[in-house]
C-alpha cells in the first residue's frame, strides 16, 4: 500500500519526481516587436515619385512663337515603330534624317558637339531640343527621349506637339513613321 501513496503523491518508483515541461511567456516579445514596428514605421520616410518637369507654353492667339536660334537647334519628331526624324535648324534649311529612338542618345551627343564648336565653347549657347510627339508616337517613346534629355544635361527642351509643319508631316509619311 505503500507504494500506491508514493505513486499518487507523485513520486515515481526509483525516488524521482516528475519533471514538467517548461513554458516560455513570449508576451514581452510581443511587445516588443509592436514597439519596434512602430518605431521603424514612424522613423522610415516614404519613398517619393521621381517625376520630370514639363511645361508647355500657354497658347496666346494674339502673339506668334518666337523663333529658336537656327544655330542651335535640334528638332525630334516622335512617330511611330520606335523611330524618330531628327534635323538642326528650321524647317527651311532641315536635312532631316530618320533614327531608331534607341539612337537618339548618338544623335544629341553628335548634334551637341557641333553646337559646342560653332559657338566657340560658350556656356550660355547650349544645344536647345525641341520634341514633337506625333499623333502616332508611343508614350514609351516620349519618356525614353526625356529620359535622354535628363542623361545628356541638356539645359533647355521643349514639348511642341501643337506645330508639327508640313514638311515635317510630309517627311513622316514619305517614311511610313
Amino acid at each position: 500500500m505503500a507504494t500506491l501513496n508514493e505513486s499518487q503523491s507523485g513520486k515515481a518508483a526509483k525516488g524521482r519526481t516528475k519533471k514538467t515541461t517548461p513554458r516560455v511567456d513570449l508576451t514581452a516579445m510581443v511587445d516588443l516587436m509592436f514597439l519596434l514596428t512602430a518605431f521603424f514605421m514612424l522613423t522610415t520616410s516614404l519613398g517619393s515619385l521621381n517625376a520630370a518637369d514639363i511645361a508647355k507654353p500657354v497658347k496666346d492667339e494674339g502673339v506668334d512663337i518666337v523663333p529658336y536660334p537656327e544655330s542651335r537647334t535640334m528638332t525630334i519628331l516622335l512617330g511611330k515603330n520606335n523611330k524618330a526624324v531628327c534635323y538642326m535648324g528650321t524647317i527651311e534649311k532641315a536635312d532631316m534624317h530618320v533614327i531608331p529612338v534607341a539612337n537618339i542618345q548618338k544623335e544629341i551627343s553628335k548634334n551637341e558637339k557641333l553646337v559646342t564648336e560653332t559657338h566657340q565653347h560658350n556656356p550660355s549657347k547650349y544645344m536647345i531640343v525641341i520634341i514633337k510627339p506625333a499623333k502616332t508616337a508611343k508614350f514609351q517613346d516620349f519618356v525614353d527621349v526625356i529620359d535622354e534629355m535628363k542623361i545628356a544635361n541638356i539645359k533647355s527642351y521643349a514639348i511642341d506637339d501643337d506645330h508639327i509643319a508640313e514638311k515635317e508631316v510630309a517627311f513622316m509619311k514619305m517614311n511610313g513613321i
